[in-house]
């Protein structure tokens, strides 16, 4: 038998595997999962001059995987951004921005991630941000990447004036004479982005480095890029050709409203040709069906239930969406789509089952992310489909962007169905977790622990459950960090569970997370993470 270059004793192994589910010793072989046993059995499998750790009866789990992460995005924004998630007054982002503009000499001066329950257009608008940086162009933007913000400077440099259209599916916020408040909605965003100078492309590379180092330490080893491009593509195969990766990559491709099916599958097929390497490849086209509650563009079903009302439409027409679907399907991708609201959910199983009567059942495992809203006839119909459930649960629990930006919009009724995760489950959904970072932590033991309670941290706030019915418990979590995690990435045969011949991508932590307080979860320390056999964060 083949000898193990690394033998990891005195563990408590949780594999994944059924067939293995427990052990207290792991052996690896030219990067892979060579055996699992006894510390005894797994000693005898050493080569001469293998590594043997103890990892003193610390829990031992599959390298976890973030299946909704912007990482290539996220850390480039860290490194050349104002950090303002501390931020909840304008003052204080004021303060942010003055510190940061003062140690740069950058042209045009970013900051990131603010919460738009805390910055909006009630408060925020290019006169803060000109109380900031008066002498140069400022561009901010929110956590979830729907809103955003520009001072007067950069207003002018990027030539928006009182007569510039709204760019299709996105606003550019106008005070009552018509002028730009420099706020900025869902495709405006991107907009905006598109114009600004770009940054070199070693700034992404920096960025990358910064994000998979944050991940690693977080027991992160496999990430779904949940949007990307050309440039995206570009970046992740020259770090993946250089050994520089040490997450492993899979994607989803934008697709935008009103490209031709064929166009536009084509294009993504290109870019799916191009990135091919063990460490990357783009497998996935990407739908933005709505935007979010904050800025009432999440699309309902029935109206809105709080005084204003109204509606937000489908970005993608139904008809547009019969066409792609099918299209996408047939070309054997993987469909991952953003739907917030009860309408955009349903639109995109309505889709979905559409692709499967064209072009017949296929392990497709199509993805719809976020379900903050769904309606309860829809939830059987994942299980129904192999449709995924794509969720976020830092995301649910009793804070204002649910208590008091979500709950009064949809009424009493339609609010026991916000992030209905445990229904979702009992109907016998396949559900992952994951993070949406930066819209939040990446910490997957932070989201755990409110999946598990639907509370704050301790630390934060006491405050009650948010629909503790809904709550899931720690093993449902814990595989859809990995092994289901796995199997809706199509990587599953490699990874996802420490089964022999798949790669050894193992995370020791510093607690016993399936017997600990509940909320002590979020508290949890990764002691090492191992990709391929290989340290890629800390050790034992």
């Amino acid at each position: 038998m083949q000898k193990a270059e690394l033998v990891v004793i005195n563990a408590d192994i949780r594999s994944m595997d059924p067939l293995v589910p427990r052990a207290t010793a792991l052996a690896v072989a030219g990067g892979r999962v060579l055996a699992l046993g006894s510390d005894a059995e797994m000693r005898a499998l050493a080569g001469q001059g293998a590594e043997v750790l103890d990892a003193r009866g610390r829990l031992l789990l599959p390298g976890f995987h973030d299946t909704h992460i912007h990482l290539q995005d996220g850390g480039h924004h860290y490194v050349e951004s104002a950090d303002l998630t501390t931020a909840t007054t304008p003052d204080e982002a004021v303060a942010l921005l003055q510190a940061f503009a003062a140690e740069t000499n950058r042209d045009w001066i970013y900051g990131g991630f603010y919460s738009a329950s805390a910055l909006n257009a009630t408060n925020l608008d290019r006169h803060v941000l000109d109380r900031a940086v008066p002498d140069r162009p400022c561009f901010i933007t929110a956590s979830d990447a729907h809103n955003a913000c520009l001072n007067s400077k950069a207003i002018e440099m990027l030539g928006i004036a009182d007569d510039t259209p709204d760019p299709p599916e996105g606003t550019f916020v106008r005070d009552a004479e018509g002028q730009a408040t420099g706020m900025l909605y869902e495709r405006a965003v991107s907009w905006c982005n598109q114009r600004r100078p770009q940054p070199d492309e070693e700034e992404y590379v920096e960025g990358v480095r910064l994000a998979q180092a944050l991940a690693n330490r977080h027991g992160i080893t496999g990430v779904l890029d949940a949007l990307v491009q050309d440039r995206h593509v570009r970046i992740y195969n020259r770090m993946a050709e250089s050994g520089d990766l040490t997450v492993r990559v899979i994607a989803t491709a934008l697709v935008s409203p009103g490209e031709p099916p064929q166009q536009a599958v084509a294009r993504v097929s290109a870019l799916r040709a191009a990135a091919q390497h063990p460490m990357f490849h783009v497998h996935s086209a990407k739908f933005f069906f709505d935007g979010v509650v904050e800025n009432r563009t999440a699309a309902m079903i029935d109206p809105y239930s709080d005084a204003i009302g109204g509606n937000a439409p489908l970005m993608f027409a139904p008809g547009d969406i019969a066409q792609l679907f099918p299209a996408f399907d047939a070309a054997r991708f993987q469909i991952h789509v953003h739907a917030i609201g009860d309408m955009a959910v349903r639109a995109a199983l309505d889709g979905m089952e559409q692709a499967r009567a064209q072009n017949g059942p296929w392990p497709s495992r199509h993805h719809i992310a976020h379900i903050q809203f769904i309606d309860p006839a829809d939830i059987p119909r994942f299980a129904e489909l192999g449709v995924v459930a794509n969720v976020q649960p830092l995301w649910a629990r009793a804070e204002k962007p649910v208590t008091e930006d979500s709950v009064p919009v949809v009424g009493p009724e339609r609010a026991q169905y916000i992030y209905a995760f445990k229904s979702l489950r009992d109907a016998r959904a396949e559900m992952v977790l994951s993070s949406d970072w930066t819209v939040s932590t990446l910490n997957p033991f932070a989201i755990i622990e409110t999946a598990v309670t639907r509370r704050p941290p301790r630390r934060e706030a006491n405050v009650e459950s948010f629909l503790p019915e809904q709550c899931l418990d720690v093993a449902d979590c814990v595989a859809g960090y990995t092994i289901r995690a796995a199997q809706a990435g199509w990587r599953d045969h490699e990874t996802g569970s420490l089964t022999p011949g798949k790669w050894a991508d193992f995370i020791v932590l510093d607690r016993d997370i399936f017997t600990c307080p509940a909320r002590d979860i979020g508290e949890t320390e990764v002691i090492g993470t191992w990709l391929a056999g290989e340290a890629v964060h800390g050790g034992i």
